[in-house]
């Protein structure tokens, strides 16, 4: 029996990855249920966002509240153009814009609340990867991940696990090698959560 090569032994899915997908609700809430269809979806993904030599020709974006802090996190691990928040009109077709961008990759957290960056990559013939929900309008979507993409929880677990599958095809992170980012780093945060942890961190020890 032939071995598999090394690349398709290293991006299998492991144990963990498996439950990972599970606790974001990734599988039971979407109609595809087969989890290795999700990760070989997300490995075609993967290695397009790897093909870009300049990952700030990249632009990942996310209008929906809870996916910006996601979005956020995934540009700072992978070196792409994060948009968190309004989609600025003609953002991607206008070059009088201040704002004037010219990606090569566009990444989504939802096609539905993203509509207009995703119209305008389709004018501008730029590539789109969403992750798209069962509800979720696929046109214009290059590469639609079945997720869902509504839980805070679901949509940090899910850019965290394409930023490592990314880093790990760019060499980045060792085969094998745990990534040492936590998960809930790209979890959305309710503003008072965050001030109280903040406050927490903020206190000292008396002295004695």
């Amino acid at each position: 029996m032939a071995t598999p090569p090394a690349s398709t032994r290293q991006l299998s899915p492991k144990e963990a990855d498996i439950q990972m997908m599970l606790a974001a609700e990734e599988s039971t809430s979407s109609t595809w249920q087969d989890i290795g269809e999700d990760s070989a979806r997300r490995s075609v993904a993967a290695h397009v966002i790897v093909a870009i030599e300049n990952p700030q020709d990249i632009i990942v974006q996310s209008a929906r509240h809870y996916g910006q802090r996601a979005v956020l996190k995934f540009a700072q691990h992978t070196g792409a153009h994060a948009i968190a928040g309004r989609h600025t009109p003609a953002t991607f077709t206008n070059q009088l814009q201040t704002s004037f961008s010219e990606p090569r990759l566009l990444i989504l957290a939802d096609p539905r609340t993203d509509r207009h960056p995703i119209k305008e990559a389709a004018l501008g013939n730029i590539p789109a990867i969403a992750f798209c929900d069962t509800d979720s309008p696929v046109w214009y979507v290059d590469i639609g991940l079945p997720a869902s993409n509504k839980g805070k929880h679901s949509i940090g677990c899910l850019f965290w696990l394409l930023a490592r599958m990314a880093l790990q095809m760019r060499g980045t992170i060792a085969p094998g090698q745990k990534w040492n980012v936590m998960v809930d780093l790209y979890f959305y945060r309710e503003p008072e959560e965050a001030k109280q942890q903040e406050e927490e961190e903020a206190v000292v020890a008396p002295d004695y």
